[in-house]
């Protein structure tokens, strides 16, 4: 099992940046997000639209991914936190093995600056954030439009 980052210097290619994508959409069974967003997401880690960039991490296991995370940089300071976590996913049958911990631990060490991350109320991964020092501090309300 292996971690590969990514980021504006070490580049996905449009069929990498797919099958993230599409991993990534398809772990998220239960709080479904849009192939859209999880591609913009992605782009904007590796800087191949405008912004601050980010990390993709992979998690691989002969070959095929089976974790995968997305982190995007704000560039706020203080006020919000410098990176914000807006993906994690595991592989269902490989979930409860210590993965996502294991990905948590190597995001921590590779981000510089507070991380943030939006979690559903409902989500299963709430205490293992909590394990790692991330507490809740806000609530979020969106208008979205």
């Amino acid at each position: 099992m292996i971690i590969k980052t990514f980021d504006a210097f070490s580049r996905l290619s449009i069929i990498e940046i797919n099958k993230v994508t599409n991993f990534i959409s398809d772990s998220y069974t239960r709080f479904r997000e849009t192939k859209t967003a999880i591609r913009k997401s992605i782009l904007y880690a590796t800087k191949e639209i405008s912004g601050l960039g980010g990390f993709v991490f992979l998690v691989e296991h002969n070959n095929a991914i089976i974790a995968a995370a997305v982190v995007n940089k704000t560039g706020m300071h203080e006020y919000l936190a410098e990176n914000i976590l807006v993906y994690l996913a595991v592989k269902e049958e490989y979930r409860r093995q210590g993965i996502g911990d294991m990905l948590v631990k190597h995001i921590l060490l590779y981000c510089k600056g507070d991380i943030s991350i939006h979690i559903h109320k409902d989500s299963n991964v709430i205490e293992l954030f909590e394990k790692h020092g991330f507490k809740p501090r806000n609530i979020e309300m969106r208008l979205t439009r």
